[in-house]
Protein backbone atom coordinates (compact mmCIF):
# COMPACT_ATOMS: atom_id res chain seq x y z
CA UNK A 1 0.00 0.00 0.00
CA UNK A 2 1.50 3.42 -1.25
CA UNK A 3 2.63 6.02 1.91
CA UNK A 4 1.03 8.62 2.53
CA UNK A 5 2.81 12.45 1.36
CA UNK A 6 3.97 12.67 4.90
CA UNK A 7 4.85 9.39 5.34
CA UNK A 8 7.29 9.20 2.05
CA UNK A 9 8.29 12.80 3.15
CA UNK A 10 9.77 11.57 6.46
CA UNK A 11 11.20 8.47 4.92
CA UNK A 12 13.22 10.54 1.75
CA UNK A 13 14.33 13.20 4.53
CA UNK A 14 15.71 9.95 6.34
CA UNK A 15 17.32 8.97 3.42
CA UNK A 16 19.02 12.19 2.67
CA UNK A 17 19.80 12.59 6.00
CA UNK A 18 21.61 9.09 5.80
CA UNK A 19 23.28 10.22 2.24
CA UNK A 20 24.61 13.47 4.00
CA UNK A 21 26.17 11.02 6.70
CA UNK A 22 27.89 9.06 4.17
CA UNK A 23 28.90 12.24 2.15
CA UNK A 24 31.09 13.41 5.53
CA UNK A 25 32.26 10.24 5.76
CA UNK A 26 34.38 10.10 2.38
CA UNK A 27 35.12 13.74 2.41
CA UNK A 28 36.89 13.07 5.52
CA UNK A 29 39.80 11.28 3.63
CA UNK A 30 38.66 12.86 0.14
CA UNK A 31 42.02 15.57 0.56
CA UNK A 32 44.50 12.90 1.08
CA UNK A 33 43.70 10.86 -2.11
CA UNK A 34 43.17 14.17 -4.53
CA UNK A 35 46.22 14.32 -5.64
CA UNK A 36 46.44 18.25 -5.89
CA UNK A 37 45.74 21.32 -3.52
CA UNK A 38 43.00 22.83 -5.38
CA UNK A 39 41.08 19.70 -5.42
CA UNK A 40 41.66 19.35 -1.89
CA UNK A 41 40.30 22.81 -1.32
CA UNK A 42 37.59 22.07 -3.20
CA UNK A 43 36.53 18.98 -0.95
CA UNK A 44 37.61 21.16 2.39
CA UNK A 45 35.33 23.49 1.35
CA UNK A 46 32.27 21.49 0.53
CA UNK A 47 32.85 19.51 4.11
CA UNK A 48 31.70 22.21 6.11
CA UNK A 49 28.69 23.03 3.95
CA UNK A 50 28.07 19.19 4.30
CA UNK A 51 27.94 19.75 7.86
CA UNK A 52 25.63 22.40 7.70
CA UNK A 53 23.19 20.18 5.52
CA UNK A 54 23.09 17.11 7.49
CA UNK A 55 22.38 19.72 10.66
CA UNK A 56 19.32 21.16 8.40
CA UNK A 57 18.06 17.78 7.54
CA UNK A 58 18.09 16.81 11.42
CA UNK A 59 15.84 19.67 12.11
CA UNK A 60 13.44 18.95 9.20
CA UNK A 61 13.35 15.01 10.71
CA UNK A 62 13.29 16.14 14.09
CA UNK A 63 10.11 18.64 13.44
CA UNK A 64 8.36 15.68 11.71
CA UNK A 65 9.05 13.61 14.81
CA UNK A 66 12.06 12.03 14.52
CA UNK A 67 14.03 11.92 17.68
CA UNK A 68 18.03 11.55 18.12
CA UNK A 69 17.65 8.11 18.88
CA UNK A 70 15.23 7.32 16.19
CA UNK A 71 17.87 9.03 13.52
CA UNK A 72 20.50 7.41 14.52
CA UNK A 73 18.64 4.14 13.83
CA UNK A 74 17.72 4.60 10.84
CA UNK A 75 21.01 5.81 9.53
CA UNK A 76 21.89 2.68 10.85
CA UNK A 77 19.23 0.63 8.74
CA UNK A 78 20.14 2.50 6.03
CA UNK A 79 23.71 2.32 6.41
CA UNK A 80 23.91 -1.02 4.18
CA UNK A 81 21.20 -0.03 1.38
CA UNK A 82 20.38 2.57 -0.90
CA UNK A 83 22.13 5.32 -1.76
CA UNK A 84 24.97 4.47 0.58
CA UNK A 85 26.29 1.80 -1.60
CA UNK A 86 26.89 3.50 -4.03
CA UNK A 87 28.79 5.53 -1.63
CA UNK A 88 31.28 3.27 -0.57
CA UNK A 89 32.81 2.58 -3.44
CA UNK A 90 36.45 2.99 -3.19
CA UNK A 91 37.94 5.70 -6.27
CA UNK A 92 41.92 4.92 -6.47
CA UNK A 93 43.27 7.86 -8.21
CA UNK A 94 42.31 11.49 -8.23
CA UNK A 95 40.48 10.78 -11.55
CA UNK A 96 38.26 7.83 -10.36
CA UNK A 97 38.01 10.18 -7.17
CA UNK A 98 36.78 13.10 -8.84
CA UNK A 99 34.14 11.70 -11.25
CA UNK A 100 32.78 9.29 -8.27
CA UNK A 101 32.44 12.37 -6.36
CA UNK A 102 30.88 14.56 -9.25
CA UNK A 103 28.36 11.62 -9.51
CA UNK A 104 27.65 10.97 -6.14
CA UNK A 105 26.94 15.17 -5.83
CA UNK A 106 24.55 14.74 -8.57
CA UNK A 107 22.57 12.31 -6.86
CA UNK A 108 22.53 14.58 -3.89
CA UNK A 109 21.08 17.22 -6.37
CA UNK A 110 18.41 14.75 -7.43
CA UNK A 111 17.34 13.92 -4.39
CA UNK A 112 17.05 17.01 -2.86
CA UNK A 113 14.56 17.72 -6.22
CA UNK A 114 12.58 15.03 -5.40
CA UNK A 115 12.42 15.93 -1.26
CA UNK A 116 11.20 19.56 -2.78
CA UNK A 117 8.31 17.54 -4.87
CA UNK A 118 7.45 15.42 -1.85
CA UNK A 119 7.19 18.08 0.70
CA UNK A 120 5.11 20.06 -1.92
CA UNK A 121 2.84 17.21 -1.62
CA UNK A 122 2.82 17.81 2.34
CA UNK A 123 2.42 21.50 2.20
CA UNK A 124 5.83 21.27 4.22
CA UNK A 125 7.43 25.09 2.93
CA UNK A 126 10.24 24.72 5.49
CA UNK A 127 11.49 21.25 4.05
CA UNK A 128 10.82 23.04 0.36
CA UNK A 129 13.17 25.92 1.14
CA UNK A 130 15.86 24.10 3.05
CA UNK A 131 16.05 21.43 0.34
CA UNK A 132 16.15 24.45 -2.08
CA UNK A 133 19.01 25.77 -0.43
CA UNK A 134 20.58 22.65 -0.31
CA UNK A 135 20.35 21.62 -3.67
CA UNK A 136 21.96 24.57 -5.21
CA UNK A 137 24.68 23.94 -2.95
CA UNK A 138 25.04 20.52 -4.28
CA UNK A 139 24.80 21.71 -7.76
CA UNK A 140 27.64 24.37 -7.12
CA UNK A 141 30.00 21.55 -5.75
CA UNK A 142 29.11 19.85 -9.23
CA UNK A 143 30.66 22.68 -10.68
CA UNK A 144 33.62 23.36 -8.68
CA UNK A 145 34.26 19.31 -9.52
CA UNK A 146 33.89 19.88 -13.47
CA UNK A 147 36.88 22.53 -13.02
CA UNK A 148 39.36 20.31 -11.53
CA UNK A 149 38.90 18.19 -14.32
CA UNK A 150 42.03 18.27 -16.31
CA UNK A 151 44.21 18.62 -12.90
CA UNK A 152 42.48 15.26 -11.82
CA UNK A 153 43.08 13.49 -15.03
CA UNK A 154 46.94 14.93 -15.10
CA UNK A 155 47.48 13.93 -11.29
CA UNK A 156 46.21 10.00 -11.93
CA UNK A 157 48.93 10.18 -14.78
CA UNK A 158 51.75 12.48 -12.79
CA UNK A 159 54.31 9.21 -13.01
CA UNK A 160 53.15 7.93 -16.38
CA UNK A 161 55.91 8.43 -19.55
CA UNK A 162 54.88 10.38 -22.18
CA UNK A 163 55.24 7.59 -24.38
CA UNK A 164 52.59 5.61 -23.00
CA UNK A 165 50.02 7.91 -23.55
CA UNK A 166 48.89 6.38 -26.51
CA UNK A 167 48.91 3.24 -24.47
CA UNK A 168 46.92 4.87 -21.73
CA UNK A 169 44.08 6.51 -24.21
CA UNK A 170 43.24 3.08 -25.78
CA UNK A 171 42.69 1.41 -21.69
CA UNK A 172 40.62 4.91 -20.34
CA UNK A 173 38.77 4.02 -23.73
CA UNK A 174 38.10 0.67 -22.84
CA UNK A 175 36.91 1.36 -19.37
CA UNK A 176 34.68 3.99 -20.80
CA UNK A 177 33.24 1.35 -23.38
CA UNK A 178 33.09 -1.38 -19.98
CA UNK A 179 31.13 1.46 -18.28
CA UNK A 180 28.76 2.08 -20.71
CA UNK A 181 27.57 -1.89 -21.10
CA UNK A 182 26.63 -1.66 -17.19
CA UNK A 183 24.85 1.49 -18.08
CA UNK A 184 22.76 -0.40 -20.98
CA UNK A 185 22.23 -3.05 -19.10
CA UNK A 186 21.08 -0.22 -16.16
CA UNK A 187 18.62 1.29 -18.23
CA UNK A 188 17.23 -2.14 -19.59
CA UNK A 189 16.32 -2.96 -15.93
CA UNK A 190 15.19 0.27 -15.39
CA UNK A 191 12.96 0.60 -18.09
CA UNK A 192 11.26 -2.76 -16.02
CA UNK A 193 11.15 -1.00 -12.60
CA UNK A 194 10.50 2.37 -13.81
CA UNK A 195 7.02 3.01 -12.15
CA UNK A 196 4.54 3.77 -14.91
CA UNK A 197 4.56 3.87 -18.98
CA UNK A 198 5.84 7.73 -19.29
CA UNK A 199 8.95 6.66 -16.78
CA UNK A 200 9.19 3.74 -19.09
CA UNK A 201 9.73 4.99 -22.44
CA UNK A 202 12.01 7.83 -20.87
CA UNK A 203 14.42 4.82 -19.56
CA UNK A 204 13.87 3.25 -23.14
CA UNK A 205 14.74 6.15 -24.83
CA UNK A 206 17.79 6.67 -22.21
CA UNK A 207 19.14 3.26 -23.62
CA UNK A 208 19.04 3.40 -26.81
CA UNK A 209 20.81 6.70 -26.89
CA UNK A 210 23.44 5.18 -25.15
CA UNK A 211 23.67 2.12 -27.31
CA UNK A 212 24.05 4.60 -30.38
CA UNK A 213 27.14 6.50 -27.96
CA UNK A 214 28.93 3.15 -26.97
CA UNK A 215 29.27 1.79 -30.54
CA UNK A 216 30.65 5.10 -32.34
CA UNK A 217 33.24 4.37 -29.32
CA UNK A 218 33.90 0.97 -30.14
CA UNK A 219 34.32 1.84 -34.00
CA UNK A 220 36.81 4.38 -32.70
CA UNK A 221 38.18 1.80 -31.07
CA UNK A 222 38.75 -0.59 -33.67
CA UNK A 223 39.93 2.53 -35.36
CA UNK A 224 42.80 2.89 -33.28
CA UNK A 225 43.16 -0.54 -33.71
CA UNK A 226 42.26 -1.87 -30.32
CA UNK A 227 39.47 -5.03 -29.74
CA UNK A 228 36.88 -4.71 -27.82
CA UNK A 229 37.16 -8.50 -26.81
CA UNK A 230 34.19 -9.96 -24.07
CA UNK A 231 36.66 -11.26 -21.95
CA UNK A 232 38.62 -7.30 -21.33
CA UNK A 233 35.26 -5.85 -21.48
CA UNK A 234 34.30 -8.55 -18.41
CA UNK A 235 37.43 -7.73 -16.31
CA UNK A 236 36.73 -4.60 -16.61
CA UNK A 237 33.58 -4.53 -15.08
CA UNK A 238 34.39 -6.39 -12.48
CA UNK A 239 36.48 -4.02 -11.52
CA UNK A 240 33.76 -1.05 -12.09
CA UNK A 241 30.32 -0.49 -10.20
CA UNK A 242 28.62 -3.69 -9.67
CA UNK A 243 25.08 -2.19 -10.31
CA UNK A 244 23.09 -5.54 -9.38
CA UNK A 245 24.15 -4.21 -5.77
CA UNK A 246 22.14 -1.09 -6.30
CA UNK A 247 19.08 -2.81 -8.29
CA UNK A 248 17.45 -4.23 -4.77
CA UNK A 249 18.06 -1.03 -2.83
CA UNK A 250 17.04 1.60 -5.61
CA UNK A 251 13.47 -0.04 -6.62
CA UNK A 252 11.51 0.51 -4.06
CA UNK A 253 10.38 3.83 -5.06
CA UNK A 254 10.30 5.24 -8.82
CA UNK A 255 12.10 8.60 -7.54
CA UNK A 256 14.96 6.74 -5.69
CA UNK A 257 15.79 4.79 -8.79
CA UNK A 258 15.56 7.79 -10.95
CA UNK A 259 17.95 10.01 -8.44
CA UNK A 260 20.37 6.91 -9.18
CA UNK A 261 20.33 6.58 -12.81
CA UNK A 262 21.29 10.80 -12.99
CA UNK A 263 23.88 9.95 -10.93
CA UNK A 264 25.36 7.12 -12.90
CA UNK A 265 25.01 9.42 -16.34
CA UNK A 266 27.26 12.03 -14.04
CA UNK A 267 29.39 9.30 -13.10
CA UNK A 268 29.83 8.36 -17.18
CA UNK A 269 30.00 12.40 -18.19
CA UNK A 270 33.19 12.54 -15.57
CA UNK A 271 34.50 9.28 -17.04
CA UNK A 272 34.31 11.06 -20.55
CA UNK A 273 35.10 14.25 -19.04
CA UNK A 274 38.83 12.32 -18.30
CA UNK A 275 39.25 10.78 -21.16
CA UNK A 276 38.83 13.79 -23.33
CA UNK A 277 41.68 15.41 -21.54
CA UNK A 278 43.88 12.12 -22.28
CA UNK A 279 42.78 12.75 -25.60
CA UNK A 280 43.99 16.44 -25.79
CA UNK A 281 47.28 15.39 -24.11
CA UNK A 282 47.78 12.28 -26.58
CA UNK A 283 46.87 14.61 -29.62
CA UNK A 284 44.01 12.26 -30.68
CA UNK A 285 41.83 15.28 -32.23
CA UNK A 286 38.88 12.04 -33.42
CA UNK A 287 38.80 10.92 -30.04
CA UNK A 288 38.53 14.06 -28.31
CA UNK A 289 36.03 15.25 -30.73
CA UNK A 290 33.82 12.05 -30.15
CA UNK A 291 34.01 12.84 -26.33
CA UNK A 292 32.97 16.21 -26.85
CA UNK A 293 30.23 14.90 -28.51
CA UNK A 294 29.32 12.17 -26.13
CA UNK A 295 29.40 14.72 -23.37
CA UNK A 296 26.72 17.05 -24.51
CA UNK A 297 24.63 14.32 -25.04
CA UNK A 298 24.76 12.93 -21.98
CA UNK A 299 24.52 15.78 -20.31
CA UNK A 300 20.87 16.38 -22.70
CA UNK A 301 20.19 12.76 -21.11
CA UNK A 302 20.27 13.83 -17.86
CA UNK A 303 18.43 17.14 -18.26
CA UNK A 304 15.44 14.36 -20.28
CA UNK A 305 15.55 12.32 -17.23
CA UNK A 306 15.71 15.25 -14.41
CA UNK A 307 12.32 16.88 -16.62
CA UNK A 308 10.77 13.51 -15.69
CA UNK A 309 11.15 13.60 -11.77
CA UNK A 310 7.39 15.17 -11.34
CA UNK A 311 6.41 11.56 -12.85
CA UNK A 312 8.67 10.18 -10.59
CA UNK A 313 7.44 11.31 -7.36
CA UNK A 314 3.81 11.54 -8.13
CA UNK A 315 4.59 7.37 -9.22
CA UNK A 316 6.42 6.65 -5.48
CA UNK A 317 3.41 8.63 -4.17
CA UNK A 318 0.90 6.17 -6.51
CA UNK A 319 -0.80 8.65 -7.85
CA UNK A 320 0.10 7.08 -11.57
CA UNK A 321 -1.07 3.63 -12.28
CA UNK A 322 1.73 1.54 -12.26
CA UNK A 323 2.76 -0.81 -15.41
Amino acid sequence: MPRTPEEQLVHFLSDMFSVEQQALAQMESAPDSSGAKSIAKVFDEHYRETQEQADLVRERLEAHGGSPSVIKDTVMKLGGKGFLLFARVQPKTPGKLIAHAYSYEAMEWAGYEMLIRFAQHSGDQKTIQTAKAIRDQERSMMHRLEQQFDVAEASSHADESPDKLDELLWKHMTEAHALDAQGIKLLDKSKQIAGNESLESVYSQLRDKMQAQADLLEQQLARCGQSTSAWRDATLEMAALNWSLFFTAQSDTPAKLAAFVYAVLHLEIGGYQLLKQTAERAANAETTSLCEQIIRERYAMADQLAAAFDQAVTATLGELETT
